[in-house]
């Protein structure tokens, strides 16, 4: 598959989920946003509602890469779907890519044993579900890890984004929209 996909549950962190978006986009990378719910609508954590792009049914396995948004509960819902979580091990198991940030790598990547041996950073209190899960966590903004990156909170979904772009496609496309963007 050439396709990203980007997890939205009710909850989800927006900030971190349409920065993201929004800078992937910006680098002509292609982004489905995925509705966990039974429809497109999605209602984030501060009560914005976004219309995702297809919902979970429609989303396939083998994806170039998964990404999670934090928030809560947005964070927790995700775990809590089994087809994400399948989804996401599968990727996993077989090298493929994944990023999460905020509460995500400690709430979903974790218990899934995603981060087992990986360093990897979190939103600040919940480094002991990332340890809990192998995981060690490094008190950095964003951390890329062989195949998972992983970021700290809302005001880290920029970077986070250029870490995407460059694991992606390259650092030169990073650079290009990091400087498109006044960064």
């Amino acid at each position: 598959m050439d396709k990203t996909y980007m997890f939205l549950a009710d909850g989800f962190e927006e900030i971190e989920a349409l920065a993201t978006l929004d800078i992937l986009r910006r680098a002509g990378i292609e982004v489905k946003t995925v509705s966990i719910n039974p429809v497109l609508a999605v209602k984030g954590a501060h009560g914005v509602e976004v219309v995702a792009d297809i919902t979970l049914d429609e989303c396939h396995s083998g994806a170039k890469m998964y990404i999670l948004p934090g928030g809560m509960p947005g964070a927790s819902n995700l775990a809590a779907d089994n087809r994400v979580c399948e989804l996401l091990t599968a990727q996993h198991m077989r090298g493929g890519k994944i990023a999460a940030i905020c509460a995500a790598p400690a709430v979903v990547l974790a218990p899934l044993g995603i981060v087992d041996g990986y360093e990897v950073t979190c939103y600040p209190g919940f480094e002991d579900g990332v340890t809990a899960g192998g995981g060690r966590h490094k008190e950095e903004r964003v951390v890329s890890d062989r195949n998972v990156i992983t970021a700290n909170g809302p005001s880290s979904a920029i970077p986070f984004a250029l870490k995407i772009i460059e694991s992606l496609d390259c650092k030169s496309t990073a650079d290009t929209v990091a400087e498109g963007i006044l960064l």
